[in-house]
């Protein structure tokens, strides 16, 4: 199985993670072909070599007219803190606008934006993009659908966090317009180089989001910044002696979008590694790493409730495990048991996640008359399984199949097998072998 593993030990940047998966792809030239003949107006993207603490690596140079976006450390004199940022401007209404959209204001706040970015802009114009202004230049881009619909997505979680942090609607967020164009240079760029890595798995490591505060215009906030800290809501992250914003909201938004699991480094025969730089400099090596490989099978988390029942009914026991499948739980069966005084009795097991483990068990505590239910936290094996639809002269079948460890197995789903016996007045082995033959 086909393994992307992201190590962000010093946080996540839009250009971070290009620059790292940049090293991953058999011809980095011709992405960066692609990334500059998209219709970006203005924009260049360009890889140059780094070195951060005796450790080679790529940063990704994203010019707007021939500038490009330099952020300054903010320096908080009462702190002794500093912030950084990398190019990216995804901060919403970051600009005090006072939110009455009065555009005749004198731009006096030096563009200070949200979360302490004191950026210094080359570029006099202070236009405005809106989320929907995002989504049509995606939308006039030479890529795929996929990437169109990867890109957009990622946005839409920046949009989201900020239009909650502010407390104003999706259509009163703006984006400044010179950071538009690197912001969304960096966004389409990862999102091609993941549709050409092609992963099958991505993992990522809890995420090092860095410490301290950072200075804006409205006075001193902590890090994670309040945008990062929403998007990241769920996923596993920590600070630590670095001080500094090392993951940035569009760095958040981006591992949220394409992650689908946080943890330890899978078994896995790494095949490359890419380094993708940040553009400070720390005691540590300030990049972001990413391993591409094959691993076989994953290891998932999960849970078993059980308790003993001799004064049920069989037909109530069913109810319980119906009400227990609608609820979540991956698994229900029951086995026989002998129970004190030598009555005969059913043990109910539950298996489910590790987060529906406590609405679980109380649907059992209601369902059944059980008193006490015993909880085994476990890891297991799984194979990657998805559902496609296949068409058979008789209709639509859904297809289980599932792979890794070696092997790969398929089967057809049970209700649409007894559909078509219904239809057809076939038998479901006949349709099972006629499905075979198709």
């Amino acid at each position: 199985m086909k393994t992307l593993y992201l190590e962000c030990a010093m946080g996540a940047a839009g250009d971070m993670l290009m620059a790292a998966l940049s090293e991953l792809v058999d011809d980095r030239n011709a992405f960066l072909e692609k990334m500059n003949s998209l219709g970006l107006e203005g924009v260049r993207v360009e890889a140059e070599t780094a070195d951060k603490c005796g450790v080679t690596g790529t940063h990704m140079k994203v010019t707007v007219d021939g500038a490009e976006e330099e952020s300054e450390d903010v320096h908080d004199h009462d702190h002794g803190h500093f912030h950084e940022h990398d190019h990216i401007h995804d901060h919403g209404h970051g600009h005090d606008h006072g939110h009455d959209h009065d555009h005749g204001h004198d731009h006096d706040h030096g563009h200070d934006h949200d979360h302490g970015q004191d950026h210094v802009h080359a570029h006099p114009h202070h236009h405005h993009a809106s989320p929907a202004d995002i989504d049509r230049i995606i939308d006039g881009l030479d890529v795929s659908d996929r990437v169109k619909k990867d890109a957009k997505a990622v946005y839409a979680l920046i949009a989201d966090a900020e239009s909650r942090v502010h407390g104003h609607p999706l259509s009163e967020i703006h984006y400044h317009e010179v950071g538009t164009m690197d912001a969304i240079a960096d966004v389409v760029g990862v999102c091609l180089l993941m549709e050409e890595i092609g992963a099958d798995r991505v993992v990522a490591s809890p995420v090092h989001v860095g410490n301290g505060h950072v200075k804006c215009m409205h006075g001193i906030l902590p890090v994670p910044a309040p945008a990062t800290a929403l998007i990241l809501t769920g996923v596993p992250t920590y600070g630590g002696q670095v001080i500094g914003e090392l993951c940035t909201p569009t760095g958040a938004a981006l591992l949220k979008h394409f992650v689908s699991e946080f943890g330890d480094r899978p078994v896995m025969a790494t095949k490359a590694v890419g380094y993708g730089m940040g553009k400070k400099d720390f005691e540590r090596a300030n990049c972001l790493r990413a391993f591409l490989g094959e691993s076989e099978g994953k290891r998932e988390q999960i849970t078993r409730l059980e308790c003993n029942l001799d004064d049920m009914t069989g037909e109530e026991i069913g109810f319980a495990m119906e009400r227990l499948f609608s609820a979540g739980a991956r698994d229900v069966y029951t086995r026989s048991i002998g129970m004190k005084k030598g009555r005969p009795g059913t043990e109910l097991n539950v298996i489910c996640l590790p987060d529906d483990a406590d609405a679980l068990a109380g649907l059992m505590m209601k369902h059944t008359t059980t008193l006490g239910i015993r909880r085994q936290d476990m890891s297991r094996y799984v194979l990657d399984r998805k559902i496609e639809t296949v068409s058979t002269p008789w209709g639509p079948v859904r297809v289980k199949t599932a792979e890794g460890m070696g092997v790969k197995k398929r089967k057809a789903e049970y209700e649409d097998l007894a559909e078509l016996a219904r239809k057809t007045g076939m038998s479901l082995e006949d349709i099972r072998r006629e499905l075979e033959k198709e």
